[in-house]
């Protein structure tokens, strides 16, 4: 009777499901740092890439993303630090929200928090941000 336990406790903790949603988090998380990267080398063809279909629908050329993001996002254009905080996994993946902290050039300390979309071909795109400036922040 003890073998049974230990049986579905070993199948629990070696299912792939966990390992699929870790590899999706980390994988999403890949796509914010290659945007980051690009927006720290005004590589505006690149940063354009890893927006989703709808972002790229709303601002149909890598330009005027680029300008938008400059005017609007300026801690995530141009970060002087950055790191990931909490994710949460939407569904069976479809969705993961990755929160952010940046500390801007400017010393100030922001919060974004970023959704990422899952695509029909199993990548990842940023579906939107949200920023804040983190009053409170301790600093990162």
């Amino acid at each position: 009777m003890r073998m049974i336990p230990a049986l579905f406790l070993f199948a629990l903790i070696t299912s792939p499901l966990p390992a699929f949603a870790e590899d999706a988090v980390e994988g999403s998380r890949h796509v914010i740092e290659k945007q980051i990267l690009a927006f720290l080398n005004d590589d505006a063809e690149a940063a354009y890439a890893f927006a989703a279909p709808g972002i790229q629908a709303r601002y149909p050329d890598k330009d005027s993303f680029f300008a938008m993001v400059k005017k609007s996002y300026q801690p995530v254009y141009k970060p002087g630090n950055f790191a990931f905080g909490r994710s949460k996994t939407i569904g069976k993946g479809e969705m993961i929200l990755h929160e952010v902290l940046i500390e801007g050039q400017d010393g100030k300390d922001w919060k974004a928090v970023y959704q990422l979309l899952r695509q029909p071909d199993g990548s990842y795109r940023i579906g939107g941000v949200m920023i804040g400036q983190e009053k409170d922040s301790q600093g990162i």
